[in-house]
């Protein structure tokens, strides 16, 4: 039966998304139930392919990224994949018409890991689009279901979430990113010269993003809207944690939100969802 399949495709997305983000797996319990399935599988499309160029150093990342291409494509276009996780995301991806250009967007940032080191302001407004902001623009055509003017008229709030959350990213992983995988990638910024100021303008930057992007979850349906907005809960106060920390120690330490802590700020953003106090 093939929607026995489907549900076991589903299932391996839901599996991956549990092991690899604690923060990710409780904002998901927070949708309406219809939503689980389709946002597992953009989470376990999007992290396989992450995996590709940052975990998999004794293989040839090109030629994996390349297969992991073609194998999507192929999956799509034929709407079936021996590969769970592609069926998975093929299911979503036809079920819900995404845009194939925002899937192309995203491989082609995961491709520039493999090579791109440094990042002028260009590279780095394309890489943040095609790794952070799509993501969050498939996760809105879900969201929006058949309100093709809704998905529109969020857009560019989604987007400003998406690279508010790459760029706390890029902030938190600093050290690893430069000592691990030899990358920057904020413009103009010299690792090893990491200042107080180069971390001021970045704040700045992030902030207004955050303000955006939480005007766009206020206009989202309320069968999603709580999970996004624990999701925003969860980075502002990572970002309010790294905005505390001095920027020396933000280059040799990794700052994160304790499991215990995500708890507590959960349960606070369902109350205050549940009041419309948002």
């Amino acid at each position: 039966m093939i929607e026995l399949y489907d549900e076991t495709c589903l299932e391996c997305s839901k599996l991956i998304t549990k092991k690899y983000s604690t923060s990710f797996s409780m904002g998901i319990r927070a949708f309406d139930k219809r939503f689980h399935y389709p946002i597992y599988a953009i989470y376990g499309f999007v992290r396989y392919a992450d995996e590709i160029v940052d975990t998999f150093h004794q293989h040839d990342k090109a030629q994996l990224i390349a297969n992991f291409r073609q194998e999507t494509a192929v999956a799509i276009d034929q709407k079936i994949s021996l590969n769970p996780v592609l069926h998975a995301f093929q299911l979503v991806v036809n079920k819900y018409q995404i845009d194939h250009q925002l899937i192309e967007a995203f491989l082609k940032s995961m491709e520039m890991d493999l090579d791109q080191t440094s990042y002028n302001q260009k590279l780095y407004e394309e890489y943040i689009y095609g790794s952070a902001e799509v993501i969050g623009l498939m996760c809105l055509k879900i969201f929006c279901e058949t309100d093709e003017q809704l998905y529109q008229d969020l857009v560019p709030y989604a987007r400003k979430l998406g690279a508010a959350f790459q760029k706390i990213n890029f902030l938190r992983d600093i050290q690893a990113d430069y000592e691990e995988r030899g990358r920057t990638y904020f413009p103009d910024v010299d690792f090893k010269k990491f200042s107080s100021a180069d971390k001021a303008a970045i704040e700045k930057d992030i902030q207004v993003d955050f303000e955006e992007g939480l005007k766009g979850i206020r206009l989202l349906p309320a069968a999603c809207r709580q999970g996004v907005y624990i999701a925003y809960v969860y980075y502002y106060e990572l970002f309010k944690k790294i905005k505390a920390t001095p920027a020396a120690t933000i280059a040799q330490k990794r700052i994160r939100v304790s499991d215990q802590q995500k708890l507590w700020l959960m349960a606070q953003a369902l109350v205050k969802n549940k009041l419309g106090s948002i």
